[in-house]
Order: structure tokens, then sequence, then C-alpha cells
């Protein structure tokens, strides 16, 4: 690929890998737009490596605390954050069981744009009902363990191209009586531990399957991504402070129909 294309391609995963927008609906764009080629594995490996460095260096008090407490946890001094730790590992489950078993399937059947289209409607529509209806009363500390295995499942949905990671955690977060902000902190910590180990499964794929590596675009890749997730979790928090997820909705439902119209 070019360096206009890594950096482009870069910019639009790391904006919309914590957006409640769906990243695969917009990774579809490029390719059919303009004809580019896959990335490919490695620099699938790069956006995830600085979305990832995005994530926990904007939450990195966060994040400390939670492994020392966690690591404490194993030699019995529970508290607040170990359990929260505990909870997120208990959260991160449904998912990856259902990559390990269902990755497959969906990677043959599922990256349609009918798919895609629907998917990042029907979810957006989904995301909408939960911001209007739920209740959000409530913050990340009193979360059970059943709300947050309802959570987990939700995650696993978004396997299926266009649901989007991020909003279908904070849909169903806000549908169990989180608050918005609480919803979107839950997600974004959840993120951590599912995007380690999907940059750890690629990762994998490409030693296996050794393919010559760019080291310019990979380079770009983790900057890019890593600059565009770290804007956009702190524009996002701020945003949906004041004005709640409405914009994001109406902006899926266009993107929606613009799916439908040129490549369906």
């Amino acid at each position: 690929m070019s360096i206009w294309e890594a950096i482009i391609l870069a910019l639009i995963q790391g904006f919309t890998e914590f957006l409640p927008i769906s990243s695969s609906a917009h990774l579809i764009l490029p390719s059919q737009l303009f004809g580019w080629e896959d990335q490919g594995l490695a620099f699938d490996v790069a956006v995830h490596v600085g979305t990832l460095l995005a994530v926990m260096l904007y939450f990195r008090q966060e994040v400390g605390q939670l492994l020392v407490n966690w690591f404490g946890s194993l030699r019995g001094q529970h508290n607040a954050h170990s359990r929260l730790a505990w909870l997120i590992i208990w959260g991160t489950i449904p998912a990856g069981l259902a990559g390990l078993l269902g990755n497959d399937l969906i990677e043959n059947f599922a990256r349609s744009a009918l798919v895609i289209a629907t998917s990042t409607v029907a979810f957006g529509l989904l995301l909408w009902y939960a911001d209007v209806r739920a209740s959000q009363q409530q913050t990340i500390e009193q979360l059970s363990l059943k709300q947050v295995l309802i959570i987990g499942a939700a995650q696993a949905l978004a396997l299926i191209p266009g649901t989007s990671r991020s909003g279908i955690t904070m849909t169903a977060g806000m549908m169990l009586g989180l608050t918005k902000t609480d919803a979107a902190r839950f997600s974004f910590l959840l993120s951590i531990p599912i995007i380690i180990m999907a940059g750890g499964y690629q990762g994998m794929k490409l030693v296996q399957q050794p393919e010559a590596v760019a080291w310019s675009a990979i380079f770009l890749g983790v900057v890019a991504s890593f600059i565009a997730a770290y804007v956009c979790i702190h524009v996002f928090l701020q945003v949906i402070s004041r004005m709640g997820m409405l914009p994001f909705v109406i902006y899926r439902l266009a993107l929606g129909a613009v799916l439908f119209a040129f490549f369906i």
C-alpha cells in the first residue's frame, strides 16, 4: 500500500475503533470506492497496537490501579479496583469464546455489504433506543457479575461486521442502567483485553504466514491510529456528556443509507 493509503486507513481505524459507528463499515468504503487492496496482517497488527496504546495511555491511572490491585487480589487483598479488574476479565470471556468458535464463520459468510449496512442501521437504532429510554443512573462500581456477563455477551455480537464493539457494549451498558459516561468508560476498559487478544491472534497468524513487511507503513499505522484513537476517546467523552448518543445515531443511519445505495 502507499504511504497515503496507510495513513488514511490507520486514521479511519483509530477514529472508529472507539466511536459507536463501526470500523468495519468504514473500512469497506476505501476498498470499494478506490479499489484499494487488503492492507494485510502486518498492518492490522500495527493499528491494533496503536489503538491499544491510546486507550491504555488515556486511562493510564485507572489501568495501573486495576493491574496492581488485580495482582493484589491473587494474594487475598480485595477492594473495589480488584473487583472491577475481575469484572473486566469475566466480561471479556464471551467475546473471546465467540471469536475462537465463530471467527471463521463470520469471515466466510458475514462480510458482505448487505450485512454491514443492515447492522449499521439496526444497531444504530438500538443505540438510540438505549440513549432515550434507559434509566442511566448506575455507576461502574455498582455493576454486578450478571450485568457484566450480559455486556460481555453483547460485545460478542461485534463479530458481526457493522455492529461496532464500542456501540453495542455502550448500548448494553445503558440498557442495564449505566450512565452514558460510565457505559463509555466501561466499554473502553473492556476493549483493552479484546484488542490484546485480537492483536495477538493476528500476530500469530502473521508469524505462521510470513509476508513482506513495509516497515514505513507499519510505523505510520501505529502512529496515526494511536493519535486518532487518543483524540477520539477524549472528544467522545466530552460530546456524550453534553449531547448524548444522537449525533452518532444520525451518522450511523446516514452511513447505512450510503452503503445500501452504493454497494447493494
